[in-house]
Parts: C-alpha cells; sequence; structure tokens
C-alpha cells in the first residue's frame, strides 16, 4: 500500500509527507493488516540512533506500540468489525504514514544539522501528528469491539495522552542551536570560533570524521538546490550560512580524509561515471523543435518544452500537449531550473553550443537571478567562506605534505559549489600554491591539485582566475602534467583545464603557440590506457583550440584527422563520437582539412556509417552531414561521385529532413540538392588517389 525509493534523484523533500489515501470503500480487515504492517515499521525506530528529538522520538514510538497491542489482539481474536471503524482505522493509517516518515527524515544520514537548526517546526511536527492519533481514536466505536478489558483501557490511556502531548523542544537541543547560533555570528564579526564550541557541536550532531561531515553538506546543497528552484530566499540564507558552518568545521576541524571512501564522494565530474559525463544532448531536446532547450518550461501535462516552441505552440491556438494530444486544463508555464542548469552544465562541459539563446528578457531575468544568488549570502557565510581560503591559503603555504594534499582536494570539492565561494578561494592566493603542487612527487597530491584547478576555471565567469593561472606560468605547468603526469586520470584532468581555459579568446591563441601543446594532446590520444572519458576529454581539449582559426593547421600537421577517423571506427566510440565529429566539422570547413579527410583511408565510409547509425544523437548526425557537406564542395565532383553510390545515405538523409534539427534539416537539404543535381554521366571517371566507396565493407555502428 506504501511505495518508498531510497534512489537520491526522487528522494522526498525532508518534511514533506506523501501519504497513500486509502480507498473509501475498503474493507476493514485489509485497513487493520496494512495498519499493523506500518506499526511494526514505526516500532523499529527504537532500534536506531535519534541525534535532536530524541524525546518526541522516543514518545511517538511508546504510542504506536500501545496501539499496535490493540491491533493485534483484535487480528488475533479475530474479532467482528463494524463497518464504523473504518473512519478511526483511516485516520490511523494516514497518521501512521507521516509518522513513519518522520521519523525516517530526523535519523536521516547527513541531516543532523539541519533538523537541529529546525527543532521548533520538527517539533510541531511531532506534536500535531501525535494529536491526529488522538482524533482518529476519538472516533473508535471500541464498545462495539469484542476486547479484553485491559487492552480497552491501553487505548483510553493513548488516547487521553495523545491528547495532551505537548512535543517540546529539548533542552540540550535548544542549547545546541543556541550554540551554532553564536558561531555564526562570530563569523559575521570575522571571529574565529573556538574549536571546543566547534567540537561540542559537532559530537552533539554525531559528526566525528570527515567523511560524515560531506554527507551533511551534500545533504544541505541538495535542500539549497531545491529552495532556490522554489524562489525561498530567506530559505536559501538560511542553508547557505549552515553549509559554510559545516565547511568550516570540515577543513578545520579533521584533520585527514577518510581515504577509504573518496571514491564515493568525488563528483566532480572528472570521474568516467559522474552524472554529466552519462548524460546525452538528446535527453535535452525539445519535442517540438528537436534542439537543445535554452529554457525549459513545464506544462499543465507535465512534460517540458523550450519556452519559445510552446509559446508558438500556443499562440497558433492549439490547446492540447504536443507529446500526448492530452487537452490541457492551463496554459501556464513554470520554469524547470533544475533542468535548465543541467542543460547548460552539459553543453559546457561538452563543447556544444545551445541552438538558441534566450530572449532579452530571459537574459536580464539571468542577469538578476545571478546577482541574487551572490548577493543573498548572509554575512555569516560570506566571512566563514573567506576564513575557509584564508586557512587552505596558510595550508598550502606553510603546512606539511599532507596538510598540502589535503587543502588542495578541499578546494577541489569548494570550487564546485557556486562562483562565490571560487572567488573566494582564488582570492586568498591560493592558485600559485596549487600550481607548484603540480610538480609533486606525489600522484594523489599532484591530481588534487589538478583537479583543483581544473574546477575552478569550470565556470564562465571565472575569467579573474583563467587570468592568475596564466599570469603565474600556469600553462607550462599544466602543460607539464598532460605529457608526464604521474596518473592517466591526471593527465585528462590537464586537459579539460585547457578546454576551459581556451574559452578565454586570447589563450586560445597563447596555448596553440606553445610547439608541444597540439601534438601532446594528439599522442595522449594514441595512449591506450586512456579510457573513453579520457579519450573525449581530449577531444574536446583539440575541439576547444579550434575555436582559434590559426590552431587550425597545427592540428591537421599531427596527424589528429587519422586518429579520429580510427576513433570513428572502434565499437566504443559513442561516449565520444560527438566531440570527434565537431572537431572534424570544423576542419572540414577549410580546403586543407577537407583534403586531409579525404586523404585518410576509409574516411568517407567510416562517416556515411556514423550518420546511418541509429545509435548516435542528433547533434552527432548534424555533424556528420555537415562534414560530408564541406567534402562536396571542397572536394569537388569526385567525392559527389563517391557519394552517391551508396543508396542508403540518401535515405539517412532524407530521414533527417523530417527528424533532424532544423540546422541538420537545412544542410541535409543542401546535400540532396548537390546529389541530385550531380551529372551520373560525368561522375563515372574517378580521379587515381580519391577515394572510392567500398561496397564490400560492413557498417560501424549499424544496429
Amino acid at each position: 500500500m506504501i511505495h518508498s525509493s531510497n534512489s537520491s534523484s526522487d528522494r522526498r523533500r525532508i518534511l514533506t509527507f506523501p501519504v497513500v489515501h486509502p480507498c473509501q470503500n475498503i474493507l476493514p480487515t485489509t485497513l487493520l493488516v496494512s495498519l499493523i504492517s506500518l506499526a511494526h515499521k514505526i516500532c523499529d525506530y527504537q532500534f536506531k540512533s535519534f541525534v535532536t528529538q530524541r524525546k518526541n522520538a522516543r514518545e511517538t514510538v511508546r504510542y504506536v506500540q500501545n496501539l499496535l497491542i490493540f491491533l493485534e489482539e483484535i487480528r488475533d481474536n479475530n474479532s467482528v468489525l463494524p463497518h464504523s471503524i473504518n473512519l478511526c482505522f483511516f485516520e490511523l493509517h494516514l497518521s501512521f504514514q507521516k509518522i513513519m516518515f518522520l521519523l525516517e527524515d530526523c535519523s536521516q544520514e547527513g541531516s543532523h544539522s539541519w533538523m537541529l537548526m529546525k527543532r521548533k517546526q520538527v517539533s510541531n511536527e511531532f506534536r500535531v501528528l501525535i494529536r491526529t492519533i488522538a482524533t482518529a481514536l476519538d472516533v473508535l466505536p471500541i464498545g462495539l469491539i469484542d476486547l479484553p478489558n485491559e487492552v480497552k483501557e491501553i487505548v483510553v490511556l493513548v488516547a487521553k495522552q495523545a491528547e495532551k502531548a505537548k512535543s517540546e523542544v529539548e533542552l540540550s537541543d535548544e542549547r545546541t542551536a543556541v550554540l551554532v547560533t553564536s558561531i555564526l555570528n562570530q563569523f559575521e564579526n570575522r571571529v574565529a570560533p573556538n574549536s571546543i564550541d566547534l567540537k561540542r557541536v559537532l559530537d552533539y550532531l554525531n559528526i566525528r570524521s570527515w567523511n560524515q561531515c560531506n554527507k551533511e553538506i551534500k545533504f544541505l546543497e541538495e535542500e539549497i538546490s531545491g529552495a532556490r528552484a522554489r524562489g525561498e530566499n530567506r530559505e536559501v540564507d538560511f542553508l547557505r550560512n549552515l553549509i559554510v558552518f559545516v565547511i568550516y568545521s570540515r577543513v578545520v576541524v579533521f584533520d585527514f580524509i577518510d581515504e577509504h571512501r573518496t571514491s564515493s564522494i568525488l563528483d566532480d565530474g572528472s570521474k568516467p561515471g559522474s552524472m554529466i559525463s552519462c548524460l546525452d544532448s538528446e535527453d535535452f531536446l525539445c519535442p517540438i523543435s528537436l534542439e537543445i532547450m535554452s529554457d525549459p518550461v513545464i506544462i499543465s501535462t507535465g512534460h517540458t518544452f523550450d519556452r519559445v516552441s510552446i509559446q508558438k505552440w500556443f499562440k497558433s491556438g492549439n490547446l492540447i500537449c504536443p507529446k500526448t494530444g492530452e487537452k490541457l486544463t492551463s496554459i501556464e508555464m513554470v520554469p524547470n531550473s533544475a533542468l535548465r542548469k543541467l542543460i547548460h552544465q552539459f553543453c559546457f562541459e561538452n563543447g556544444i553550443p545551445i541552438v538558441r539563446e534566450p530572449s532579452q528578457n530571459q537574459n536580464r531575468k539571468d542577469v538578476k537571478r545571478t546577482k541574487t544568488e551572490h548577493t543573498s549570502q548572509s554575512g555569516a557565510a560570506e566571512e566563514a567562506m573567506k576564513m575557509v581560503s584564508e586557512f587552505l591559503q596558510c595550508n598550502l603555504s606553510t603546512g606539511t605534505t599532507s596538510d598540502k594534499n589535503k587543502a588542495a582536494y578541499e578546494i577541489r570539492l569548494i570550487a564546485k559549489s557556486n562562483i562565490f565561494d571560487m572567488s573566494c578561494v582564488a582570492e586568498s592566493g591560493t592558485i600559485p600554491y596549487l600550481l607548484n603542487l603540480l610538480s609533486s612527487m606525489s600522484p594523489s597530491t599532484q591530481e588534487n591539485a589538478m583537479a583543483a584547478l581544473l574546477n575552478l576555471t569550470r565556470h564562465q565567469k571565472s575569467t579573474n582566475i583563467k587570468q592568475s593561472i596564466v599570469e603565474n606560468c600556469g600553462l607550462i605547468l599544466i602543460l607539464d602534467v598532460l605529457i608526464e603526469g604521474l596518473k592517466i586520470e591526471t593527465r585528462k584532468l590537464a586537459a579539460l583545464t585547457l578546454f576551459h581555459l581556451s574559452s578565454v579568446e586570447e589563450y586560445r591563441k597563447l596555448i596553440g603557440e606553445i610547439p608541444e601543446t597540439i601534438p601532446s594532446l594528439v599522442d595522449l590520444l594514441k595512449e591506450n590506457a586512456l579510457d573513453n572519458s579520457g579519450k573525449k576529454s581530449v577531444v574536446i581539449a583539440i575541439l576547444g583550440l579550434l575555436w582559434f582559426p590559426g590552431n587550425h593547421k597545427k592540428v591537421l600537421e599531427c596527424g589528429t584527422v587519422k586518429i579520429l577517423v580510427d576513433l570513428l571506427n572502434l565499437e566504443n566510440s559513442l561516449d565520444f563520437i560527438t566531440e570527434a565529429l565537431a572537431v572534424l566539422a570544423i576542419l572540414a570547413e577549410k580546403q586543407e582539412g577537407s583534403s586531409e579527410i579525404l586523404r585518410t583511408s576509409s574516411a568517407l565510409y567510416a562517416l556515411v556509417a556514423t550518420l546511418e547509425s541509429s545509435s548516435i544523437s542528433a547533434p552527432a548526425k548534424e555533424y556528420c552531414v555537415s562534414i560530408l557537406l564541406s567534402l562536396c564542395i571542397n572536394g569537388g565532383k569526385e567525392v559527389v561521385a563517391v557519394l552517391r553510390k551508396p543508396t542508403s545515405l540518401m535515405c539517412s538523409l532524407y530521414n533527417l529532413l523530417t527528424q533532424g534539427t532544423s540546422r541538420a534539416c537545412k544542410k541535409s537539404s543542401s546535400l540532396l540538392k548537390i546529389l541530385h543535381e550531380f551529372n551520373d554521366s560525368g561522375s563515372s571517371s574517378n580521379r587515381s588517389g580519391r577515394p572510392e566507396f567500398r561496397q564490400d565493407r560492413h557498417f560501424v555502428h549499424a544496429q
């Protein structure tokens, strides 16, 4: 009767109780079985540890334990139940569900600090739920049920006690919460709190390790994302204060990291299994335009569309859902902020342009929202983060080898959170010391320093940070890691960092002018130890450098085209195929690039086979068509003659006309026009040296 999910992706919002209402005509015996099951689950919480709300949780479980005696007595005696008992059972069922959710929240790992500071709200929830038990028992026709008198007395006693229940905040909870508030006030006044006070709070919350501290931060980050999406600015400020308090504690109090658990908390996009790296751009296509959404909104049916597309749909007089055909109850649109954030992060990290930029009004809203996010930080949070940054800078400059490694790892995590924290860390003078650590002979220290620099450069607004890296000779040091990094993972991080640095126009030129840069990237791409995620990172780095036209010739001279074509033919190339095709598409726009592709054995074969594949993304297909179109324009009739041979190519192009993005449709149409206008009689001769399409080979990727 109740569905519970522990998945983090669909985690129930804390202190919300999505109960399942029993059917009105349900049999009393069926309700009884479900009530007993719920009661047993609630009673199991007596064996769990409650950091806060201990007394309220214990009392609530005691009420349910007593009612369980009553319910099991009815079941065991096979008592005849009057139909009027349904109302009582119905209300008890709802109350038990809510109590179970509340106890789950109170014992949830990572929520201890939040539950402490929300102590009054949580205590009130206990009081309300216990009172609902009393209300349910008020309508219990106990006189009509054949039960022993002692059992009836238990029920009457529970009803009286529940009606008078106060569920007040415990004194120890209140004292600890006041101490946290005092520490936050000290932060605001730039006063470092007493370490004894910090440890007292952490011990009370049962936070006794770096890893437990980090779990608190993860939980608070999820809450702050939800609050910001809902526009709850006061809640954002509260959560921001609390999260920085925990970050300060993690950095200052705990001297070492639980190393055997760090693999589960590394989620900075550098690991192959990170969420962003697993997403595909097709997940972000608008069902109407088939283009990546720049401003996703949710309509009343629950489906998401790009704002511009759905507005046009409504203005055309359509009052049905474009996806389901369901009649709409309202044309109201709700911004899908979480999806929008994912889309922008995905596109930025993968070098994929968002097809349609937001309108000017939306840009103004975005600027206003960005300002709100940065200025909504309370004084306590701002000053605490500055103190954290100074502490890390001190450890990087004068600490032991272990201190420096931990500081680099802390920055690696902090730099992911938001632009304000990132700026605090950078402005405290940490970048030169992180660059120095790139020369460390410790694989762990070198990786953490490289990952920290990568995360500091990820944000589009981190221009000053990128400038600091370049001015401190960072390009040469990062290049050294790219060539001779102690771990293949660290070399991959170096490639990604070069990509983010190349987002600044002048740095694309500067990076490309270093003779070893592009050859080193191409050499890394040949490494057998490099996994698909690493290959994708390197190809993205090359893509970033190609945004400066002066780097095109250097990329061609390193044999990049042949390597990329060979990668297209690999069976497991789907992870990086879009990025590889994007590079080839840019190179093919110029005559020399097209010539290099045409000189590469099996290039046309690989491109046509890729276009036919049903498993590649829409952007990948678009890049394929772009390359073939450029080859036809730059390569002349000989190329067109080869492409006219496989009839399957024409089918793929016609499919794109109906199913592709608007840009893919235009390019497919242009290519089809070239192929149709080709004079068959003049295409029979084929100059030597030009590639021929061989029909005797099997297409890759075809399913």
